[in-house]
């Protein structure tokens, strides 16, 4: 396999997580239950449960939100550069075909009201069309083209997803019970917004489950914009809940021209980067070891051929040994 080929993904996905470690935090909060502070509000049927939030209540139709107050702009207000974010957070849902939950980005200053309602996450179908939503849906529904009752999607101004993946490919269900962790980060500098998904207390995955071109400057310019986690059962009597949740907006410093990542999975991940970024440096050193050896015995070929001895040109009998080089591949990244 071409070497260019084969290491090309896992040093994309290497630089982008290298510029992630780099970047300059701007605003962050952290929840962690049962801490919930005045920052956040609660909407509809959601509230503090023991060490929970229940976003919906074992009823038909349920439906709550969580909100975080303070709104931000995805363009920098000092130097005017688009924004990055990364967001994280544990959550449960019980068994029930409800609606699942979602990760929403809107418009701030509109009224709350207007914003959510009973329809699919309890997101009103007519709130203002620049929303985006990550949706973690435990019901089919054909009308939005749905895949399945266990998939995750990402809703741009619309339930009809612009990227969706069925999440019983990595062998996860959403509605089990299981507490499951999700991280979301939106990269400003290549427009990309990743996904990932795991069970709760595994190692935050390296491939993520979808990774889609997204515009978030341009979709929502200087306006301010708030997040939340909105949720609800539909026809079922399906609970929601969220243990956690860190959120992040983040932009790099003047030398550099991209932005962001979790910075809640940081130190737990630390260890994992600099294990990566060695062995991609012992694969970098063996390549070019081996390529000065062939450069070396190039030149010395092309040295002697140009100069014409004055021998006289008998027969020589010459040995040859067949050497084999070997470079171990000591990258413990994924090949492609």
């Amino acid at each position: 396999m071409n070497p260019v080929l084969r290491y090309s993904l896992p040093l994309s996905l290497l630089i982008f997580r290298f510029l992630t470690l780099s970047a300059e935090p701007i605003a962050s909060f952290s929840l962690q239950s049962p801490n919930f502070d005045s920052t956040f509000t609660l909407l509809g049927d959601a509230q503090i449960a023991n060490s929970f939030v229940n976003l919906t209540s074992p009823s038909l139709g349920s439906r709550g939100q969580i909100i975080y107050k303070k709104p931000f702009k995805f363009l920098d207000p000092k130097s005017s550069k688009p924004i990055s974010f990364s967001t994280d957070f544990t959550f449960s849902m019980y068994p029930g075909n409800g609606d699942g939950l979602a990760f929403v980005i809107f418009p701030s200053g509109d009224d709350l009201s207007h914003v959510f309602d009973q329809g699919s996450f309890g997101i009103s179908e007519n709130t203002d069309s620049r929303f985006v939503a990550i949706e973690y849906d435990t019901r089919k529904d054909d009308n939005v083209g749905d895949l399945n009752g266990n998939h995750v999607g990402v809703d741009v101004g619309s339930f009809i997803s612009a990227a969706t993946i069925d999440v019983s490919s990595v062998g996860l269900l959403l509605n089990g019970g299981v507490p499951l962790k999700s991280w979301i980060d939106y990269e400003a500098s290549s427009k990309r917004l990743e996904i990932r998904l795991g069970e709760s207390g595994t190692q935050r995955p390296y491939q993520p489950l979808i990774s889609h071109s997204l515009d978030l400057p341009k979709m929502w310019g200087g306006r301010e914009v708030l997040v939340g986690i909105s949720s609800s059962s539909g026809k079922s009597s399906q609970i929601s809940s969220l243990s956690s949740w860190n959120f992040s907006i983040r932009a790099f410093p003047n030398s550099m021209h991209s932005m962001p990542l979790n910075p809640g999975a940081i130190h737990a991940d630390e260890h994992h980067v600099v294990h990566r970024r060695k062995s991609c440096f012992l694969t970098v050193l063996g390549a070019v070891i081996f390529a000065t050896g062939c450069g070396t015995l190039v030149a010395f070929f092309v040295l002697h051929s140009s100069v014409t001895p004055e021998l006289p040109l008998n027969a020589v009998e010459f040995k040859y040994e067949k050497v084999n080089v070997t470079i171990d591949d000591v990258s413990d990244e994924p090949r492609t």
